[in-house]
């Protein structure tokens, strides 16, 4: 069976960098009947909160992303000590004791010969009674794993055909000298123990995943199929990674974006296949491939969601908005002509708001100064309500006929004397709703 997983820390919100790699997961687990686990990577005590804990799992339901499996790490130190204990006994976890100031000493040492900065594996030399002092004087070390150095090789669902030299690469620590597992190990242990059949991250994670497969079969796992999206940038193509602290999905909730409009960019964003607007997550996962995605740095505009945000509200029925309706104070019995009048020219649900004020309170006017006089006659000719479809028209044809004045130069001063907005749906429907507020009031 597919088996995918998210695998967030709890130290901050997540941003749309996190739900490309969460979306794409779960699509390729929806796709195929299997299973998607939520995994919370919360082994440093110091960062991980729960309030963030929380928020996870809020955007993630926002967005329609639900998960059959929710597993938390802190909960597994037991187990990543038993695969700890199996690497040592295997030769292949060693201790170390170098300082952060001796490694870089070692790296720039390196770097000025010409060499690439791989640790120098000097603690393998070390004796026991080496240790032991070393213990003594710094404390518990930091533990390593040992590569093999050979070529470690595998076929990505992105990137295609892909091989590092391990002996390119440092032994990743896996094991903090505190005795907190980093990512790494605790990561293979849960890939191996939950039967983790697809892993898609970022492009970043590469070398990462070349140290992972070794660590994978050291301790008798099954390789997962690996996939590697690119990175997103802005819309110039500059880095994003400063920028995503505004990009959070719940400042883009707050700010009107629509579940199925970030759903149905990011499902696209950066593939061969156009971004098209999908009306459910099925159908999302449907049309979804990995394989469709290139290695080329994806730019990605917060501004491309509200195209696709209007365009979803407009199809919404009376119906999947009669809370957003009585939320903004529209009787029930005006409710479905205010929606079919306003419906394509709201971009998110805010604006639902806003037009009902406009027709329940009026709006400030906005007369150029060219076309006050205009204006003042224009009124005059007003007729006494109620209006209807055809008031509009026999209106604006009077003050044409008295004032001389068509086309752009009639009509806009008109809408924006009585709108206060340059923009809007058809007056002719505007001006009916207009005086049945002014009716009611």
């Amino acid at each position: 069976m597919t088996t995918t997983r998210f695998a967030p820390s709890p130290t901050g919100y997540i941003h749309v960098g996190n739900l490309r790699t969460a979306l794409m997961n779960y699509l390729i687990a929806r796709k195929a009947g299997g299973t998607f686990i939520l995994r919370i990577d919360d082994t440093d005590p110091e960062r991980s909160k729960q309030e963030y804990v929380d928020a996870i799992q809020q955007d993630l339901e926002w967005l329609g992303i639900t998960w059959d499996r929710f597993e938390r790490q802190s909960d597994r130190l037991e187990r990543y000590e038993e695969a700890a204990q199996q690497l040592r006994d295997d030769g292949r976890l060693y201790e170390c004791f170098e300082t952060p100031t001796e490694l870089d000493l070692k790296r720039k040492k390196q770097l000025n010969m010409g060499k690439p900065p791989v640790y120098d594996r000097a603690a393998l030399a070390l004796s026991d009674a080496d240790k032991d002092r070393l213990r003594a004087e710094r404390g518990s070390g930091h533990w390593r794993f040992k590569l093999d150095q050979e070529r470690i090789e595998w076929t990505d669902g992105i990137l295609g055909d892909l091989s590092i030299d391990a002996a390119s690469v440092s032994d990743p620590v896996l094991i903090k000298a505190s005795g907190q597992f980093l990512y790494t190990p605790a990561s293979v242990c849960d890939d191996i123990d939950f039967g983790v059949t697809h892993v898609v991250r970022g492009s970043d994670h590469v070398t990462n995943t070349a140290t992972q497969i070794q660590i994978i079969r050291a301790l008798g796992g099954a390789v997962p199929t690996f996939a590697h999206h690119s990175l997103l940038t802005g819309p110039q193509g500059e880095a994003l990674s400063k920028r995503l602290g505004t990009l959070s999905l719940r400042d883009l909730r707050e700010a009107g974006v629509e579940p199925m409009a970030l759903v149905s960019l990011m499902a696209r964003l950066g593939s061969s296949d156009a971004v098209e607007l999908q009306a459910t997550m099925e159908d999302v996962a449907n049309t979804f491939e990995v394989g469709h995605f290139g290695s080329a740095p994806t730019k990605f505009d917060a501004q491309d969601l509200y195209p696709l945000t209007a365009r979803f509200l407009h199809a919404l029925s009376l119906a999947e908005v009669a809370d957003d309706l009585a939320a903004a104070g529209v009787p029930a019995d005006q409710a479905e002509g205010f929606w079919n009048v306003v419906r394509e020219n709201i971009t998110t649900r805010k604006d639902i708001a806003t037009w009902w004020d406009l027709f329940a309170n009026g709006a400030d006017p906005v007369i150029d100064d060219e076309d006050a006089d205009f204006v003042t006659e224009a009124m005059a000719l007003l007729p006494e309500g109620p209006f209807d479809g055809d008031s509009w028209g026999a209106w604006t044809k009077a003050v044409k006929e008295a004032t001389g004045r068509k086309g752009r130069g009639l009509f806009m001063p008109l809408r924006k004397a009585l709108t206060g907005q340059s923009h809007g749906p058809d007056m002719s429907a505007v001006l009916p709703l207009l005086q049945v507020i002014k009716a009611r009031g």
